[in-house]
């Protein structure tokens, strides 16, 4: 098949944690039709791990899914634009996997991004105190790469000899597709320490162009023992980027575009990590009345915005037109989502895979389960309306008051954003002997509280070093939880806006293929004509919901910092 610019479907790919997903969207910003497929992942103690073999396989067979859905051929897909995890891929001089894993298992060439393996090594680093990690929020997270990158060294001494690149997954899914080893500005810079700034001066994004890496601080590398990866001008890792949305290469190359069932030299965009995707899909979707007429007070109007993309995990993103840092915030790191802005990123490790663990773990979870099937809705969708129920019962003043007794500190995978603290543990106050389904309930509901306790602290801290948020914007598959999003803007105070386009990760990865295509002439362009508003939830009109959520976040706050004083005793014990 021959490639046509007349084409005039985006195709958005995008790789999460358990799943490949392909969306194909018309020039609307309206998702036609999309398809998943599962991915295969190794999971031993700290150590997570996946297989690029496997997840190219489940791309290819979500993007035929997904045309064959549309009812589309490979001739009328325009572009494609990849979203991935921030996951740290290895490859050979051959592109052939490289292993990460203790196993030696050559398919694991894959640490996953929640993967926390490099704890020691993140400490070690951090204590070195480069001026880079002003631009990290202060300290580097196990999750970042250069951790990851020295537990291989100083744990896998063959596959840090033979490993060739290293690569951020959704650059990693850009090459394999085009062969083009440029990388994106917004993997570089978020998650491997790159100063994008140095190229504000190259800023053009009506004729951008890949640039030789001017970015990368050599004395960090060098000092933190990773200074190999020097050689080359930093071949390995990155010796030229791009800013996402950039054309790369010469478009599919031909193997490309066979396995996946398309046209050779169907342009391909510059990466973005999944949750910034969301952000590029999400952030404009704010109803007319909110939208200013001048471009300097849109652009203005974009820096009160936060986007939340809540799956596995939350991402808070916002941007700002000046660098703010913000000590345990990650960045400002500069045009890593929207073009010439400052995106400073908050997160919580564990939302979607806590909730998870704490309904799926529970004795009821089986029955509940079943029943949800049989009413053929969520087992989430039952539990809220079990909660509305008891409140209804009991003659609750409010849902949200079934909690009064149990509190929950969700940091059950540490703590990213704003104390970053990667060693605090998960609390919850207020268990009893029951393990009735109506006592999960209340488990299930005081758990989306403290996750939202945990955004409302993220936000307060944001704008307390600078931010003007207050509007929130949601999507992932958490979003279409409503007593989730309800709860956001009671406990937060502020709205929140879900788009018109639920798969908001999806359309930002087709935004960048657009970009790639010329179809419109900037990123922020396409977000304008892509982005559309859906529902808004308020905050409640009582105040008497406002008071119990602040009496609550107090509770929240200082659950934490009680385990920090348990730590302290304890560590003061074993001294």
């Amino acid at each position: 098949m021959a490639f046509t610019s007349s084409a005039s479907l985006y195709l958005g790919i995008d790789v999460g944690t358990g799943s490949a997903r392909a969306g194909i969207f018309d020039e609307h910003g309206k998702l036609l039709k999309s398809a998943s497929s599962p991915l295969q992942i190794w999971k031993e103690g700290n150590c997570i791990e996946q297989s690029s073999t496997d997840i190219w396989l489940a791309v290819c067979a979500a993007t035929r899914a997904a045309c064959q859905l549309a009812n589309v051929s490979g001739e009328d897909i325009a572009s494609v634009g990849f979203a991935a995890t921030c996951s740290l891929v290895a490859v050979g001089e051959d592109d052939s996997p490289v292993t990460v894993s203790w196993s030696g298992d050559a398919r694991r060439n894959v640490i996953v991004w929640m993967d926390h393996r490099a704890v020691e090594q993140a400490e070690r680093i951090n204590s070195y105190n480069s001026p880079v990690l002003q631009y990290a929020g202060g300290a580097l997270s196990p999750e970042m790469q250069p951790p990851k990158l020295l537990w291989v060294k100083e744990n896998l001494n063959e596959s840090w000899a033979v490993a060739f690149r290293w690569m951020d997954l959704s650059d990693w899914l850009t090459y394999r597709a085009t062969g083009d080893d440029t990388r994106s500005l917004c993997t570089t810079v978020c998650k491997w320490t790159y100063l994008g700034h140095a190229h504000m001066q190259q800023m053009n994004t009506k004729n951008t162009k890949a640039m030789d890496a001017c970015g990368w601080d050599d004395v960090f590398w060098q000092e933190v023992g990773l200074g190999d990866l020097v050689e080359g001008h930093y071949a390995k890792i990155g010796k030229s980027v791009a800013f996402p949305g950039h054309p790369l290469g010469a478009g599919l190359t031909g193997t490309a575009a066979q396995e996946l069932g398309l046209c050779e030299g169907t342009p391909v965009g510059a990466a973005l990590i999944d949750a910034h995707a969301g952000g590029i899909g999400v952030i404009e979707s704010v109803p007319s009345s909110n939208i200013k007429s001048q471009e300097e007070e849109k652009m203005e109007a974009l820096c009160h915005r936060m986007v939340l993309v809540c799956g596995t995990s939350t991402c808070h993103m916002a941007v700002a037109q000046n660098k703010v840092f913000i000590p345990g915030v990650w960045g400002p790191f500069w045009s890593a989502m929207v073009p010439e802005l400052w995106l400073t990123e908050g997160g919580q490790s564990a939302t979607g895979a806590l909730l998870d663990h704490l309904v799926e773990n529970h004795v009821v979870a089986p029955l509940l389960a079943n029943r949800a099937a049989s009413q053929n809705i969520s087992l989430y969708e039952l539990l809220n309306r079990t909660l509305e129920s008891m409140a209804r019962e009991i003659q609750a003043p409010f849902v949200a008051s079934l909690s009064k007794d149990v509190h929950v500190l969700p940091d059950f995978h540490g703590n990213r954003s704003p104390v970053a603290d990667p060693s605090a543990k998960g609390m919850i106050s207020g268990l009893t002997l029951d393990s009735s389904e109506k006592q999960l309930a209340v488990l299930y509901l005081s758990t989306v509280q403290s996750i939202a306790y945990g955004t409302r602290h993220i936000v307060e801290h944001c704008n307390a070093h600078g931010l003007k948020i207050d509007t929130l914007l949601a999507c992932g598959g958490l979003s279409k939880n409503s007593l989730y999003i309800q709860e956001h803007a009671d406990i937060i105070g502020f709205p929140v806006i879900l788009p018109r386009e639920r798969e908001s990760v999806l359309l930002g990865a087709a935004i960048l293929g657009a970009v790639s295509a010329k179809k419109y002439s900037t990123l922020q362009d396409a977000m304008k004509a892509l982005n559309a508003p859906g529902q808004v939830f308020y905050p409640a009109q009582d105040p008497k919901v406002k008071k119990y959520h602040d009496a609550k976040y107090r509770i929240f706050r200082a659950l934490y910092e009680q385990q920090v004083s348990f730590r302290s005793l304890i560590s003061d014990a074993l001294g």
